[in-house]
């Protein structure tokens, strides 16, 4: 777990600096910031998404992850937390919607990449955590720009990230046998495709609910633990 709490510390220490920074940027600044963060973001999800080499258990897994976000209503209960916290930490105005998209999209963008699966899973397996240290200079970077820009939000994604990835290292240890090096191949491609579509709705090109989509990630190890026990 340690990597994950030195990750979860750079995404604050990098907000409280962005945040710090935020207040002599013009809006013009910080939308053109935004659109250049979503470029990269884009192009970064690109590079995940093309080391597939089984195209159809990707459609599977997006296709049957999609359903199962949806029937869940991921996105939109991760958007009340976003809303809830705010609450307890600010007064209520109307900027509440920034929070809570601030603390979405850092949430995604920092969650479903492939150095947050893979880094979390080494460091459940090996106790290796060099990816994520890796991850969180990255991290914390990203989150000085993404806090400039959107917000005090960017910095409660840190909780999502320090759940998540946590949760992904603890059942790292009782799934060891299915993770072979294709399994992970394979989320990391459809991490790949949800980090685009992130990418495209920073541009405001489409409004996919990502959230929602997240189950998708994890669907290539059910396949494969399927195909190993049947």
């Amino acid at each position: 777990m340690l990597g994950t709490i030195v990750n979860a510390l750079a995404i604050i220490a990098g907000s409280l600096l962005g945040l710090l920074f935020s207040k002599g940027i013009p809006e013009n600044y910080k939308e053109i910031i935004l659109s250049g963060v979503g470029l990269s973001v884009v192009l970064i999800g690109i590079r995940s998404a093309l080391v597939s080499n089984n195209l159809m258990v990707i459609i599977f897994s997006v296709i049957v992850g999609a359903l199962l976000g949806e029937w869940l209503k991921i996105e939109k209960k991760l958007e009340r937390l976003g809303v809830f916290l705010e609450s307890k930490v600010t007064a209520k105005s109307d900027d509440s919607k920034s929070f809570a998209r601030g603390f979405v999209t850092a949430s995604l963008v920092f969650c479903v990449g492939s150095m947050a699966i893979v880094g979390s899973l080494e460091s459940g397996l090996t106790g290796n955590h060099q990816t994520l240290f890796a991850k969180s200079v990255l991290d914390g970077v990203t989150s000085i720009i993404f806090a400039s820009a959107m917000g005090l939000g960017v910095m409660f994604s840190s909780l999502a990230v320090f759940i998540y990835q946590g949760l992904i290292t603890i059942t790292a240890v009782f799934m060891k046998s299915f993770l072979v090096p294709a399994t992970i191949q394979e989320m990391t491609s459809v991490g790949g495709l949800l980090i685009m579509a992130i990418g495209f709705n920073m541009l405001k090109i489409t409004t996919i609910r990502v959230g929602n989509l997240i189950p998708a990630i994890f669907l290539p190890l059910v396949y494969f633990a399927l195909r190993q026990l049947i």
